[in-house]
């Protein structure tokens, strides 16, 4: 018998026959997290502290009317709104609705109003005569409009199109 030359061969003599092992499957990966958007959470928090600041201002009681303007708004386009002499082109009913729900349904209506390039919405909010006191959702509409750069101004309706239940919005353009 000649002896192996390279190492490996030898090896292989000494040990004999082999027998491979089964191969074992690859253990599961964790799947990677799902991706999260963080600035629009900073925003929105920042945006809810704001609204919260906001919330320390007296609250309007159900007859009390709704009124806001911006400084580069003139007076006399408020005075138009008080009066009923624009047009809503669209309108949204939130009256009887929880305030989270009145809440995302007013913000999707105001970014899709924009959009479409709408000048002036109304908003049915109710008077609050169910709410156990003050109007919650009449003050949230309030709140939040005051706070959206992109609202003009904004006025309780005349009493024809729902009085101090509604608001009639003047939307930026685009």
């Amino acid at each position: 018998m000649s002896e192996p030359e390279d190492d490996s061969e030898l090896f292989r003599s000494a040990i004999g026959p082999v027998r491979p092992l089964a191969t074992q499957p690859e253990a599961p990966r964790k799947p990677a997290p799902r991706p999260r958007a963080r600035m629009r959470e900073a925003d929105e928090r920042a945006a809810w502290s704001e609204f919260r600041h906001a919330m320390h201002d007296p609250l309007l009681d159900p007859g009390d009317v709704s009124s806001h303007r911006r400084d580069e708004v003139p007076p006399r386009v408020l005075a138009r709104l008080r009066k009923g002499e624009y047009a809503a082109r669209d309108e949204l009913d939130l009256h009887g609705l929880t305030v989270a729900v009145a809440e995302s349904l007013l913000r999707e209506f105001l970014r899709e109003a924009i959009a479409a390039g709408t000048g002036c919405v109304r908003i049915i909010h109710g008077k609050g005569r169910n709410s156990g006191g003050l109007p919650v959702i009449k003050n949230l509409v309030d709140r939040m409009l005051r706070q959206r750069a992109d609202v003009l101004a904004f006025h309780s309706a005349p009493p024809a199109q729902g009085g101090t239940g509604a608001v009639l919005v003047l939307l930026k353009h685009r």
